[in-house]
């Protein structure tokens, strides 16, 4: 999955982060002011706080663009220089928000006004990595930060050998390959394609030998973010990061799990039908047919969205509807050309086009003459109309959603262009995520009818029931949707244990592995130990960039989806709804976007959803007739439930 909605400072590359997190990638001037002399006062007042919050958002704007620059020149143009330069940015953006955090928390008890005392919460749980005030450490810290993440930009598989079975382009691609060495981007690709259980067990393998040199360093970087948490009042760094949702940690973290047990009877339904798919095509030597399916026969080398393996697993009788990789192709459509279709999105709900500049500056296609990182992401360059759009678009249908997803987070940050600096970002930072997959549930049959992609929509399902080809369509949306239920949850699970020393340094490999079989069912293909660090070969963890909202992103995406087809009118299955080209659905939608952070979370879903709380009912509506049909297919197949 992509993303990267704001960009920072502190944080390279992450996907986007809400205004909690946004204060932390701000960049610094020179010289890091010092607390207003007042915050150090026993007898803080009201003006003195009202006082330290302009100051706090006049200076974090004002550096702002100069160190988004140098992060967007350290992503797209790797290279010493450019990672120095990035870390003596951060390093100056630590000090700076680390002295902001700080001072806002000599205010906590004061009688402020409401914006204020929002503003004074924001500012003390902005730093997603807080460093400690000791400057030796805050420079340490920060260059194992853009180390790690430069690490896995420049990260390489050399295979030693060619394919075996899988299909042509697969074959003909890791033949051309053989005496050359893989990026990321190509062996997603590879990945996507093989069929050849040996292939893509090399390929695996080989990009998980990326990470074991990150590990003593991830470590290390673990132990300094903790003792700048500690210095702002918080036990760990997992704990300041989920005291960024309106409500106490331990309070999160059970509501977490009540999203979790409400939709994990539909994602078991799924496990079973698609191991017992893998286990006709693999053999049970290969798939355990009760067990947990091994990750590298996905689709996806983190094995966290699986719908690269839908021919796979799609039965005879079942039909896909249309192929959209190939609608692309076939209609000839350039790189270029899925941005127009995605602002011409927005622009059909009433949105206004983006600036020449987006066009100009963005990078839509990846460089031949250096490395970059590939990872798509969306960037507020200078908190106006500067936003930007960096991947490597591939033509294919997984690109073309993202697109469109990555869009939602460009026309988000415009529509908090005009907030104080302090409030612009997303409600929580599952919100600007789930805004982003909102806008890629609209990519529907209808959908690509009305823009000319598709010739012919397949007919919807009937009172009788669902017809074969919203079957096929729901389960291809299910193996990248429903499948990733479990791996956005546990990433940051995984993270929150490591930061409060649950999971000690020697035991990294070994929890990582224990978490994905309980919430995922998914399996090594080979032995692991803990001289592996299979953690740092995914992005995030790498990056350091917070994953919990990509899992609240599934769940509110299909509330707001809801909501949004109800406001504009449309009949039939939610599943076969497309706001395209309604106005009424875009105005509501930019009335919840343009509130930014201004308040908390649960008053920006009323605002669009007329609830205060996620709910994963939505999402249950949306897979209804596929989990009916999974069910039957599991009892006809004698599918055992679990693991």
């Amino acid at each position: 999955m992509r993303t990267r909605a704001c960009r920072s400072s502190l944080l390279t590359i992450c996907c986007l982060l809400t205004t909690f997190i946004a204060l932390a990638q701000k960049p610094a001037g020179k010289k890091a002011p010092a607390v207003h002399k007042s915050a150090a006062a026993t007898h803080a007042t009201a003006a003195d706080a009202i006082k330290f919050v302009d100051d706090a958002e006049k200076r974090l704007a004002d550096v702002t663009v100069k160190s988004n620059r140098a992060d967007w020149v350290q992503a797209t143009y790797i290279t010493d220089d450019t990672e120095a330069i990035a870390a003596d940015g951060e390093k100056e953006a630590t000090a700076l928000s680390t002295e902001y955090a700080l001072g806002a928390a000599k205010y906590t008890g004061l009688q402020l006004p409401p914006d204020v005392a929002r503003k004074l919460l924001l500012l003390r749980i902005s730093i997603t990595l807080p460093a400690p005030t000791n400057p030796a450490e805050q420079e340490e810290l920060t260059k194992l930060r853009v180390g790690l993440e430069a690490d896995y930009g420049k990260g390489k598989y050399c295979p030693s050998q060619a394919a075996g079975e899988s299909s042509p382009a697969a074959a003909n691609a890791f033949a051309d390959a053989e005496d050359k060495c893989l990026d990321i981007t190509a062996l997603e690709r590879l990945m996507a394609q093989s069929r050849d259980p040996k292939q893509l067990l090399d390929l695996w393998v080989g990009w998980h030998k990326i990470s074991p040199p990150m590990r003593p360093r991830y470590a290390r970087l673990t132990e300094l973010s903790n003792k700048g948490a500690r210095e702002l009042g918080f036990s760990d760094v997992g704990v300041l990061w989920r005291a960024g949702y309106d409500m106490p940690p331990d309070q999160f973290t059970s509501d977490l799990e009540r999203l979790w047990q409400q939709v994990r009877p539909l994602y078991l339904s799924l496990h079973a039908y698609v191991r017992s798919q893998l286990v006709k095509k693999y053999g049970p030597a290969v798939v355990p047919p009760n067990g947990p399916i091994p990750a590298h026969l996905l689709g996806n080398m983190w094995a966290q969205e699986w719908g690269n393996i839908y021919q796979l697993v799609a039965p005879p009788d079942v039909k896909a509807p249309y192929d959209l990789d190939e609608l692309l192709k076939a209609k000839k459509v350039a790189p270029l050309d899925m941005v127009h279709y995605g602002e011409n999105f927005f622009k059909s709900l009433g949105f206004s086009p983006h600036p020449q500049s987006f066009w100009d500056r963005s990078q839509f296609t990846k460089p031949r003459d250096r490395d970059v990182v590939c990872h798509a992401s969306a960037w507020d360059i200078d908190n106006q109309e500067d936003v930007r759009l960096k991947m490597c678009i591939q033509v294919r249908g997984e690109d073309f959603i993202t697109v469109h997803h990555e869009l939602g987070h460009t026309f988000y940050f415009r529509a908090y262009e005009n907030q104080p600096y302090l409030f612009k970002g997303g409600a929580n930072d599952g919100f600007h995520e789930a805004i982003g997959d909102t806008m890629a549930l609209s990519v529907t049959p209808e959908y690509l009818h009305q823009v000319g992609l598709l010739d012919q929509v397949p007919p919807a399902s009937n009172a009788a029931g669902s017809s074969d080809a919203d079957i096929a369509y729901l389960l291809r949306q299910a193996l990248d949707k429903v499948a990733f239920l479990p791996f956005g949850l546990l990433i940051d699970q995984w993270r929150w244990k490591v930061f409060s020393g649950e999971i000690k340094p020697e035991d990294y490999n070994k929890s990582w592995w224990e978490l994905r079989l309980k919430y995922q069912g998914v399996s090594p293909p080979v032995a692991r130990s803990e001289a592996d660090f299979d953690p740092g070969a995914k992005y995030h963890v790498a990056a350091s960039v917070p994953y919990m909202r990509y899992f609240l992103a599934r769940i509110y995406q299909f509330q707001f989806q809801r909501a949004l087809c109800k406001e504009a009118g449309v009949a039939g299955p939610l599943y076969r709804c497309s706001i395209y080209g309604n106005k009424a659905a875009g105005a509501k939608l930019n009335k919840m976007l343009a509130m930014g952070a201004s308040k908390p979370w649960p008053d920006a879903m009323e605002a669009l959803t007329g609830q205060r709380e996620g709910d994963a009912t939505a999402i249950l509506d949306y897979f209804a007739p596929l989990k009916k049909w999974l069910d039957e297919q599991n009892a006809k197949n004698n599918a055992p439930m679990g693991w």
